[in-house]
């Protein structure tokens, strides 16, 4: 009976702490229709139609904003579906009540200073001291102090 009743708790304890874990994230996290969503995806998508020329939608990875930062990771496409295009990331950040992209990483993945090196998130702690680094991904935070 004690072994059961432990099993029990144990299990209720496992439950909590991942719906804590869940709530945590997703309150970083603006859901689809979001008006902030919206705002922070509306500025990366005027910096790649500004690069790049295209009109593009983003199918979201990873979206995540905080205390003024945000750090997304998108796969864009055309607005009909056809075409998909590279992985975009870009750290952005409000400023004046707009958004503003400061970096779009390379995606190189031999290239330590790019986004799939560990290095690079280190980088842009050390170049945006105020950076929240909460934003991040969970593999990226690793690295961090």
């Amino acid at each position: 009976m004690k072994r059961k009743t432990f099993m029990v708790l144990t299990t209720l304890v496992l439950v909590v702490l991942c719906i804590r874990a869940q709530a945590s994230d997703s309150n970083l996290t603006p859901p689809p229709g979001d008006l902030l969503r919206k705002q922070v995806l509306d500025a990366l998508r005027n910096e790649v139609k500004r690069l790049h020329g295209l009109d593009v939608v983003f199918v979201v990875k990873h979206l995540r904003v905080r205390n003024g930062w945000a750090w997304a990771q998108t796969l864009p496409q055309s607005q009909d579906g056809l075409n998909r295009y590279e992985d975009i990331s870009a750290l952005m950040r409000l400023k004046d009540g707009e958004w503003e992209v400061l970096e779009i990483p390379c995606s190189e993945v031999e290239n330590p200073e790019c986004l799939n090196g560990p290095e690079y998130f280190k980088g842009l702690q050390e170049r945006y001291s105020t950076v929240d680094v909460e934003i991040f991904p969970d593999r990226a935070r690793a690295f961090l102090p």
